[in-house]
């Protein structure tokens, strides 16, 4: 018998994968199943097992199976068909169980009888029928007093058919604000690769197993929204190397190769440090760098920048664009504006790239078809390789300069030196060397060297494309920095040839269907127009002029500020589809505005914080209530649904269904598509919704869900989504490839940005703020820390972080579920040891945590993971066992820690992750009703321990529901 060799790399991944299992099968949770689900032993039960997408948590779309006894849905399983979530099935989903039965379900439509500061709003049931008429006819009313501007709508994520919904029905009366969780979810990275080179290509291709697994910012193992949790666990431990770039050590990063416990807010810093790194060393792909980025476009840094009039891509809204990239028209008369100037070292002459065409001087381009099948390691059971196209060469053959100093004359006969961008953003990243981030960051030199090496010197140099991408989460985006933090690090994915290639960045999945992310609201057609000028009062635009380039929302501190004080306009109605308001901005000035509202509506499954507040509760149908197509929003390529599995509660209604009433009792048609009515039933959306892929409708897509699983893109979409390089053969322009773009696409190579290339040097960004500090990726610090505000640095001595996962929650959901609230049934806040022997604090107490704009509780948890200066606290907690309005928001949801104001400049994503604090001890003196447990208004105190009688009135009620 041979011997057994195993090296500490392979025993790790084998200890890590045997963990995780253990993990997961070792989670039953305490409360026994017999205590809240039917029993499905009894042999004369019908059992069901109907395959459907989970909506848990954010938007993995993990595949599941709802195990359906005598119409009740008993257990929830992994889909072994679901590659994308690898046939797993995680405690958030187990639990929805919980949720569809829970007995503080909304059943009908409600309206106030009290007054808004009342811990008893005194809701009364009314008709859907009322409950329109009243939504209508009010906001017709405040929308003839104040105007259209003077709403808003409202959205959070987990509810994906909704998200739109809240901006669709305010379009109904003429409101350009929309307040979106998307703000700081996801959206400054969609915000900024729209900007920089094609909408959402921060998606990073995590199921095909990068050589490299880089996770930064965030624990995806817990919850995330492209790949996560068991699929990330098994990638990050079967990849060759692992990397961790996080303030604490999170539950995988225990397992990494290296981890770089940098400074919160300092990510931005550190992206441009690797990308040094992969400059010095000519790590980066000069091909595609030369070919697909505007780096060897020659910037002339003192002429008077010039440009055309070009359109947002979203709104088509005309703006003028204007750069100091040299243009064939700074050069001779009557020269074209769009063919922007590189120096051809074969040549040693000036050429130039078209934007207006696609093509470089003299090219003659064909669609590229040459290429191969990728090679990928590990991939899971139903996944395609897909087809990698080979880089195609400059034709005619040049050799575009990415470093130097040139003369040139301008048309006006003035004389210039002028430098590819190239050499401007190597000179940036030169300010950066591992040297001066480790005194940023506080991360070795050698460290923060050696992990870029490691992530850019390629692994399998013969597959002609990088080591994969970098999943960068949230905590990169919820910052003052968050647009130039996102451009640093899609810069160095691309420029390391991790762009649209196997495990690389990939941008949304491309599928045949419309899948969920926009909802049904009006199914993307015939959606009402604003009024001429209704875009100038976006709010916040005053003074983040991109938001108006961007169009998606209204900046939330600015719009929670008129509210309030009526500048630069009257704001006093909402429709909220979801959304809580405990997700951005400061949750004290939130809630003020909330309770001022004229009229305020929510749509959800429950009485919610924020829901006290309101005039009329909506009630919402469960994901295991409603049927809706869906692909996966990342880079997975998974193709599915969510199945209607039961009849919701009462009246509840889905949200499109919702959303399609709103435009009936409007009297503005829903739908404009041929052969459909104006106002569909949800059959009839969901048919439009998948005829592009079944014809014969949503009827026989089921069926064939039911019976074939999860699809695979690459093979739906082979052109779409099963090539790689898309920016070759035209398909990153083609049609429903550039996410929301106002066009069919033209087909042409390249990528949605004004020149057609990577823009590393943006002309939207500098066409916006031409003083010109933003053009190339910067870092900036965060506007409170210690570097920046050394006097606040003098009292609040702490940096607080916040944000971590917790596995049986997603961000302010499941509170009240029983499974989930007994294991986790309190906040905590993470304090290393060090740091609570000086403020006489021990593990599991009460804290009091402040800075100027707040103070809450949480408990203190002892953890040598974090930082030593730095504490990480919980996010979005509320109570929902508390009877009162608010349900308690205001005793630990940490918003109300922060500055309102401390917001990006670009796209307004609050700072949440990087902010100076204090904490102290609770007691009973310095606590209300002396008692350091958090209370309500009578001095109840929360539920704080899992064997509370409380957690059994939650338990699931299957009667009744009708």
């Amino acid at each position: 018998m041979g011997s057994l060799s195993m090296s500490r790399r392979s025993f790790v991944k084998l200890s890590a994968v045997t963990s995780a299992a253990v993990g997961i099968a070792g989670s039953a949770p305490a409360l026994a199943a017999a205590d809240t689900m039917p029993n499905a032993t009894e042999k004369s039960s019908e059992v069901k097992r109907i395959r459907t997408g989970c909506r848990g948590c954010g938007k993995m779309e993990c595949g599941v199976i709802a195990v359906v006894q005598d119409g009740k849905v008993i257990r929830m399983e992994g889909d072994p068909t679901a590659f994308q979530s690898m046939g797993n099935c995680c405690t958030k989903s187990q639990a929805a169980i919980q949720a569809a039965y829970h007995p503080d379900r909304l059943h009908y439509p409600l309206k106030r009888t009290n007054d808004k500061e009342s811990d008893d709003p005194g809701w009364v049931r009314i008709s859907w029928d009322e409950a329109m008429k009243t939504i209508v006819s009010k906001f017709d009313e405040l929308q003839a007093k104040y105007g259209g501007e003077s709403l808003f709508g409202m959205c959070g994520t987990s509810r994906v058919w909704c998200m739109f919904g809240a901006s669709n029905g305010m379009y109904l009366w003429d409101s350009p604000n929309i307040v979106q969780a998307w703000q700081i979810c996801k959206g400054p990275r969609h915000f900024g690769t729209l900007m920089c080179s094609s909408f959402a290509d921060s998606w990073m291709e995590t199921v095909a197993h990068p050589d490299v697994y880089v996770a930064w910012g965030g624990a995806s193992e817990m919850s995330n929204y492209d790949d996560s949790c068991r699929t990330t666990v098994d990638v990050a431990t079967r990849s060759n190397t692992h990397i961790c770039v996080d303030p604490r050590e999170t539950n995988m990063g225990k397992e990494a190769d290296y981890q770089l416990h940098l400074r919160p807010g300092t990510d931005g810093a550190m992206a441009l440090a690797w990308t040094n790194v992969v400059i010095e060393n000519e790590l980066y792909d000069d091909l595609f760098t030369k070919k697909w980025t505007n780096a060897p476009f020659l910037v002339c840094e003192d002429m008077e920048p010039t440009g055309w009039t070009e359109n947002a891509p979203i709104m088509m809204t005309p703006f003028e664009l204007k750069t100091r990239l040299l243009k064939e028209s700074d050069l001779v008369e009557g020269g074209s504006p769009k063919r922007f100037m590189v120096w051809d070292n074969i040549g040693n002459k000036l050429t130039y790239f078209d934007a207006e065409t696609g093509f470089w001087e003299g090219e003659d381009w064909k669609r590229p078809t040459a290429g191969k099948e990728a090679q990928q390691e590990n991939l899971a059971p139903g996944l395609h390789q897909g087809f990698v196209i080979d880089p195609t060469p400059f034709d005619p053959e040049i050799d575009p300069a990415l470093f130097g100093e040139f003369d040139v004359e301008l048309k006006d006969g003035t004389k210039h030196k002028v430098h590819p961008v190239f050499q401007l953003y190597a000179e940036r990243c030169a300010e950066y060397t591992p040297e001066v981030v480790e005194g940023i960051t506080g991360v070795p030199a050698k460290d923060i060297r050696e992990a870029a090496l490691k992530y850019a010197t390629r692994v399998h140099p013969e597959k002609g494309y990088g080591n994969g991408g970098i999943q960068y989460m949230l905590a990169t985006e919820h910052a003052n920095t968050a647009i130039q933090n996102v451009r640093a690090l899609d810069y160095l994915t691309a420029m390391t040839g991790n762009y649209d290639t196997p495990a690389g960045q990939r941008a949304s999945t491309r599928a045949p269907i419309e899948g969920g992310q926009m909802g049904f609201a009006n199914n993307g057609s015939g959606m009402p127009m604003l009024s001429p000028g209704q875009m100038d009062k976006l709010l916040g635009s005053q003074d983040i002029p991109l938001l108006q380039w961007w169009g998606m929302w209204a900046d939330a501190t600015a719009t929670w500020n008129a509210v309030l004080t009526g500048d630069p306009y009257p704001v006093v109605g909402a429709f909220n589809s979801s959304g809580n308001f405990m997700n951005q901005c400061n949750t004290t000035m939130v809630w003020e505005a909330l309770k001022k509202l004229d009229f305020y509506v929510e749509c959800n499954l429950w009485h919610t914080p924020g829901g006290g507040t309101c005039d009329i509760v909506l009630p919402a149908a469960h994901f295991l209530e409603l049927s809706s197509p869906r692909s996966s929003q990342g880079a997975s390529g998974a193709m599915g649904a969510t199945v209607k599995c039961i009849d919701p509660p009462g009246e509840a209604k889905f949200d499109g269904e919702i959303i399609r009433m709103l435009y009936e009792y409007k009297g503005m048609p829903y739908n404009v598509i041929p052969g459909f009515p104006e106002y569909p039933s949800v059959e009839q959306m969901l048919d439009m919704a998948v005829a592009g892929f079944e014809p014969k409708g949503w009827k026989v897509f089921e069926q064939r869900f039911q019976e074939y699983g999860w699809w695979d893109c690459k093979e739906t979409e082979p052109e779409l989504w099963g090539t790689y390089r898309r920016y070759e053969t035209g398909a990153n322009r083609g049609r429903n490839a550039g996410g929301f773009v106002g066009s069919e696409g033209d087909h042409l190579p390249g990528f949605y940005t004004p020149t057609k290339k990577i823009e590393i040097w943006s002309t939207v960004m500098e066409s916006y703020h031409p003083d010109g500090q933003w053009n190339l990726p910067t870092y900036r610090e965060p506007p409170h820390s210690p570097v920046s505000d050394p006097e606040m640095y003098k009292e609040y001595p702490l940096i607080i972080t916040t944000g971590r996962r917790i596995p049986v929650y997603f961000h302010s959901e499941h509170r009240q579920l029983p499974w989930c609230r007994e294991q986790w049934p309190v906040p905590r806040v993470e304090i290393n040891p060090d740091d609570a022997r000086e403020y006489g604090i021990e593990q599991g107490d009460w804290v009091w945590i402040e800075t100027p704009y707040g103070k809450i509780r949480e408990v203190a948890d002892l953890y040598y993971g974090v930082r030593k200066g730095t504490i990480n606290c919980e996010h979005q907690w509320w109570y929902p066992e508390f009877k009162q309005s608010g349900s308690g928001h205001e005793l630990s949801a940490v918003n109300h820690l922060i500055d309102p104001w401390a917001r990006d400049p670009h796209c307004g994503a609050s700072n949440l992750r990087a902010y100076l604090g204090k904490i102290y001890k609770a007691t009973p003196e310095n606590s209300p009703f002396g008692n350091p447990c958090p209370c309500d208004h009578n001095g109840v105190e929360i539920i704080h321990s899992p064997d509370d009688p409380r957690l059994k009135e939650w338990l699931p009620t299957y009667e009744g529901r009708e």
